[in-house]
């Protein structure tokens, strides 16, 4: 096997050629160190790059290979962080510039249990300042830049982890999202994000984020590879405000499963926005048309999103707030959001009003098991398309984009994105699988009848050639 063919093999069969002694961990560190060097200055996915760490790690594994015949399921196999969570004795940016000597002083808890499982840090992926833009152009470092076309963005605010995973800079990547965070970055890269229900993944071992709008969740090149992550980042910690029970099987297992006939329900507007734009409308009715030759029952609907951009943008820009870096250092949008931002009583009535328009998009899917929507409203910006907005029209730019996202994250139900083709620009385009409460099985499932027919996952950016 060439080295770009092993550096595009599926994180699982990364761990499969490690435990048969055909790779070691160390040539697989060695060789996405040696690729980050050569393409990261033309993408930007990379804020630390943990090279000697990295090895060391790997070296390690590689003696007890050695000495042992039991392994976690991703032994070896290299990771990235994305620079929202901490990894201890390691910068924690927050996209921030000024916090780039700030080493963390602990692992985040979903970094423990990539641990936990066999992985190795490769290093802290680009994320656009403080997580809260669809786009990862954090004033002080580089852009990051679309793998497949590199005057477009890679999207965010996980951009750095779908574009490393895109460009073969890593096997698999950890990401996060409260309205879109790897979602919207799996489509704009051509890659499977997961959003888990509320409650699936704990954000121990600090707090609640946000009222629960956000989760840590998986981005991969494969359902199968993300599947497998999302059972490694799953389960309960002590004190979790929210939690649900481990999946029985698990969600790799889910892969296999053979569906039954399902209720879905497909829509190509989201109101009050309106409808996707044409090619984001296309690969949904071409979704659709597969989906009823496997058998599922395939009707138009859509849930009653009405009044909900209003408290969901409140309880967003609170995070600002609550991040307590001063406002002078902010990007001008951040700066502007948190001016905006409102009393406690705003925020606390702003949750209410959500929870109230949640209830009213969950009791939708009463009688639906699937929802199929764009998962952006139009393909992936340029690098810079807004920049020269001011913040109240670069807000709404965002919101007419991201707009089949952020519901979910309201409601807490587990969405993934699927890629489903390429536009005319040569960018990537997909869907989003929307499910029950704590129905991620069924999603896993159901992507992965469809992945099988598209068939997209060996598809490569000419740059990483």
């Amino acid at each position: 096997m060439n080295k770009t063919d092993l550096a595009f093999t599926s994180a699982l069969e990364q761990a499969q050629l490690i435990r048969s002694g055909e790779v070691s961990p160390v040539e697989l560190v060695e060789l996405y160190l040696e690729r980050i060097q050569q393409l990261d200055g033309q993408i930007g996915s990379y804020f630390t790059v943990m090279a000697e760490s990295a090895i060391a790690d790997a070296k390690a594994k590689a003696e007890l290979l050695t000495r042992s015949d039991k392994f976690p399921p991703f032994f070896g196999v290299p990771i990235a962080i994305k620079d929202l969570n901490p990894v201890a004795g390691f910068p924690c940016t927050y996209g921030v510039p000024v916090l780039k000597n700030e080493i963390a002083t602990y692992d985040d808890g979903v970094v423990t249990r990539l641990r936990h499982a066999g992985f190795t840090i490769l290093g802290k992926t680009a994320t656009s300042e403080l997580g809260s833009f669809p786009y990862t152009e954090p004033t002080g470092f580089p852009p990051t830049r679309n793998p497949w076309n590199l005057n477009h963005t890679a999207g965010g605010s996980s951009g750095g982890a779908a574009a490393a995973v895109a460009a073969g800079l890593c096997a698999i990547a950890q990401g996060s999202d409260a309205g879109g965070s790897i979602r919207g970055p799996a489509f704009c890269c051509g890659l499977v994000g997961i959003k888990p229900s509320r409650g699936r993944v704990s954000w121990a071992p600090v707090g609640d984020r946000l009222s629960g709008l956000s989760s840590n969740g998986p981005i991969a090149r494969t359902v199968t590879d993300a599947a497998a992550l999302l059972d490694v980042m799953s389960g309960y910690t002590t004190g979790d405000p929210y939690w649900l029970p481990d999946p029985e099987p698990s969600f790799l297992a889910a892969t296999t499963q053979q569906l039954g006939r399902l209720r879905i329900a497909f829509t190509t507007a989201i109101p009050p926005i309106g409808e996707a734009d044409a090619v984001c409308q296309q690969t949904v009715h071409d979704t659709v048309k597969k989906l009823q030759t496997m058998g599922h029952i395939v009707e138009p609907g859509c849930p009653d999103f009405s009044g909900l951009i209003e408290p969901f943008t409140r309880i967003w820009q609170s995070a600002v707030g609550a991040s307590g870096i001063p406002q002078e250092v902010l990007q001008p949008l951040n700066q502007w959001l948190l001016a905006q931002s409102g009393t406690a009583g705003d925020y606390l009535r702003a949750v209410s009003q959500m929870q109230v328009i949640a209830r009213r998009i969950v009791a939708f899917f009463d009688s639906v098991d699937v929802l199929v929507t764009p998962t952006y409203m139009h393909p992936p910006i340029t690098v810079g398309e807004w920049a020269n907005l001011n913040p109240e029209a670069t807000l709404q730019k965002m919101v007419n984009w991201i707009a089949p996202c952020p519901p979910f994250n309201a409601s807490g139900q587990p969405a993934i994105a699927l890629p489903t083709g390429f536009d005319n620009n040569g960018l990537p385009i997909g869907i989003q699988l929307v499910g029950r409460p704590a129905a991620e099985s069924t999603l896993i499932a159901l992507a992965a009848q469809l992945e099988a027919v598209v068939g997209l996952s060996q598809h490569r950016p000419a740059i990483a050639m």
